[in-house]
């Protein structure tokens, strides 16, 4: 029986080459530069005292997140939403910012307020995905930084989430999908889970044709595999010291 093999060498398992460099704005509370194959995203976190109104004096916290695709982002020149909002951007960055909030104990963050952003300096398919595992890294490191000093609770950031694309190609489950494999994709899914293995988002549509339940469990399946190793990089990246 012959190995399936992908356009890029991996197996219908296999993510992309993951990095993630913490430390990568040094002005920002936390922040890393996550690389997943070709799609590269800057996630920071900032830090400012205070609530929205129809939050203040509830003794609760408030994260919220922005995303955004540079020009040179993609082959053609993206134009900057300059006094238009950018529909698909403001789908994901509140898709973030809910994931997110999953992972934030508001009570233990005080009063105050965290600013997740996330930008796409070079899109090769799953940025949204990327720009949720890169930002539980800034979030972290920022809580963390915040901690130290008595600003907020150290338990304010609960342990990692993180997200993965799947989908149906050629009638087969892939995982961690490139531009080109979700550009022919029959079916597209991005999964976030929790580091205890709970759903925290699940996002799916037939580009193609309908699915069973036994392509949605192997989607789902793939999904766990690759988070799992995902997790493994976010606490490394979290526990990495950075050099002045």
């Amino acid at each position: 029986m012959t190995r399936f093999v992908r356009h890029d060498g991996r197996k219908s398992d296999d993510l992309r080459p993951v990095r993630i460099t913490p430390g990568f704005i040094r002005s920002a509370a936390g922040s890393c530069l996550i690389e997943v194959g070709g799609t590269r995203v800057v996630c920071t976190a900032s830090f400012t005292p205070g609530v929205p109104k129809w939050r203040t004096g509830q003794g609760l916290g408030w994260m919220t997140a922005e995303y955004g695709m540079l020009p040179a982002s993609t082959s053609q020149r993206k134009d900057r939403p300059i006094g238009k909002p950018d529909g698909r951007s403001v789908e994901i960055q509140r898709i973030i910012g809910r994931v997110l909030r999953s992972a934030v104990r508001l009570d233990r963050l005080g009063e105050n307020t965290i600013y997740l952003d996330c930008d796409v300096l070079e899109a090769d398919g799953g940025t949204r995905t990327a720009a949720i595992t890169g930002a539980w890294v800034a979030l972290a490191r920022a809580v963390d930084s915040l901690a130290g000093r008595g600003l907020c609770h150290r338990e304010a950031v609960s342990p990692p989430v993180a997200a993965i694309s799947v989908g149906m190609v050629d009638g087969r489950a892939l995982l961690d999908l490139d531009y080109s494999e979700d550009s022919t994709a029959e079916v597209d899914m991005n999964i976030a889970m929790t580091a205890g293995g709970k759903y925290v988002e699940i996002q799916g549509s037939s580009e193609g044709r309908p699915f069973g339940g036994s392509d949605l469990e192997a989607m789902l399946s793939l999904a766990r595999r690759g988070i799992r190793r995902l997790h493994v990089l976010q606490r490394q990246a979290v526990r990495k010291r950075i050099r002045p």
